[in-house]
């Protein structure tokens, strides 16, 4: 079963064609089947015992009447009315004449039957040496007999007529069931590119439903999903800004105040609580900005590249960039930049060393990030992606972010179709490849 879904179109269209087309086929074989197997056979053995007894009268009757002048008007009248050429050698001796036996191709075996059946003289028969005639000689007792009979005779324009027929009428079947089935599958497709380009935040201005019944129904249920995806982004991108933008003003309150109370132990700790609080913010901002309203447009990586890698080596200096082939890709530039800032400085962060590398492939453009940091546990990669989460062995306290830095850098990546994943760094630290679609 598997060698056969192998070989199995793995396309709807394909598939419908097979569908289609395999009954239509399977008619056609038995068709054939039948017509060769009962028609054309019938028809051949019909015209081959014409044949057959044509010639067998005029020997009874050249034997019944054997005067010259009443063999002569044999001869003319079966010339006549059967339009064989025949000649009449008298005393004359045939070599080489017997009794043929049927172990030749179709044709010839359904004539050597019928003039097995009808006559009772030797005879030689030559099917294949003459261009337009079968050549049929038979020794008589008082001479030869020599027949020349066309082989349209023989062979009957059924066969041709049918199979034109047959394989005309399958070639428009099959035009036609492709033409309909292309229509039938091309809002289909069009609802798989709308459903892919939204998930890679692009949208498709002129999509609306068509086709059949059931694809109209699922193309309107999946543009009642996007406006409520739309809905809910919104209302969750506003609800963040707004609960971050209300909070600054209570902070900013507090840094006053505790700014007049001067310098005591006791006030340190709690200006050092405010500025945790305001990253906090920060970060709920930067959340928040990561689902605006940015439009995706073509973005060359390589110049947001070299910002971010200028950015981070202020921080920290052993930070190198390596770029092959054409990174233009359509993304929203902001986003990206956003996504690229977190990963690298959460790797200068937690290494000594960073090394950025881009490269294009067939469908994707792939980023690198590589330090030589402690890494994160394999067990815990995909935990560092959930909001708030902090790990000991790679974060502390005093490190700086709360916790949203690789979750804002998936959401970016993933609202493009893409994706960000942990793996082992050759540098021995962390290494986090982002992919994203060309």
């Amino acid at each position: 079963m598997r060698r056969i879904k192998a070989l199995l179109p793995r396309s709807l269209f394909g598939r419908a064609l097979l569908i289609l087309v395999t009954p239509l086929v399977l008619v056609q074989i038995v068709a054939a089947a039948v017509f060769f197997d009962r028609v054309w056979e019938t028809v051949t053995r019909r015209i081959s015992n014409a044949l057959a007894g044509e010639v067998a009268i005029l020997i009874e009757t050249m034997a019944r009447y054997p005067s010259p002048a009443d063999r002569s008007w044999a001869l003319d009248a079966t010339r006549r009315n059967t339009g064989m050429l025949i000649g009449y050698e008298p005393d004359a001796r045939l070599q080489g004449a017997t009794r043929l036996e049927p172990d030749f191709g179709l044709l010839e075996n359904r004539l050597i039957n019928a003039i097995n059946r009808r006559l009772r003289e030797p005879y030689t028969l030559d099917f294949w040496n003459h261009p337009t005639d079968v050549l049929l000689a038979i020794q008589l007792d008082h001479g030869t007999l020599r027949v020349a009979a066309s082989r349209d005779r023989l062979v009957t324009e059924t066969v041709n007529i049918f199979l034109i027929w047959m394989i005309g009428t399958s070639v428009i079947a099959f035009t036609i069931a492709s033409l309909f089935m292309r229509n039938q599958v091309r809002p289909i497709r069009r609802l798989a590119h709308a459903a892919e380009e939204f998930g890679k935040g692009r949208d498709v201005a002129d999509f609306k439903p068509a086709g059949a019944t059931e694809v109209r129904q699922a193309a309107a249920a999946f543009i009642v999903m996007r406006e409520r995806l739309r809905r809910f982004l919104s209302q969750r991108t506003e609800m963040l800004a707004g609960v971050s933008h209300d909070l600054r003003t209570p902070l900013t309150r507090m840094k006053l105040e505790l700014a007049m109370l001067g310098d005591q132990p006791l006030i340190a700790g709690l200006k050092t609580d405010v500025a945790e609080m305001e990253r906090m913010v920060d970060s709920y901002l930067a959340f928040a900005r990561g689902e605006g309203e940015e439009q995706p447009e073509p973005v060359d990586l390589g110049p947001i590249l070299n910002e971010v890698v200028t950015t981070a080596r202020r921080t920290k200096p052993d930070v190198t960039l390596a770029t092959e082939g054409d990174l233009v890709v359509s993304a929203r530039p902001q986003t990206i930049k956003r996504c690229l800032d977190n990963l690298v400085s959460n790797a200068a962060r937690h290494g000594k060393v960073v090394a950025l590398r881009a490269v294009r492939r067939t469908r994707w453009i792939e980023v690198t990030i590589d330090d030589d940091g402690p890494g994160v546990p394999a067990a815990r990669r995909e935990d560092v992606f959930k909001p708030f989460v902090r790990l000991d062995a790679a974060r502390t306290a005093g490190s700086g972010g709360v916790g949203l830095g690789l979750t804002i850098a998936r959401d970016a990546v993933r609202s493009h179709g893409g994706d960000v994943a942990l793996e082992d760094s050759p540098l021995g630290g962390l290494r986090a490849r982002v992919t994203l679609p060309v």
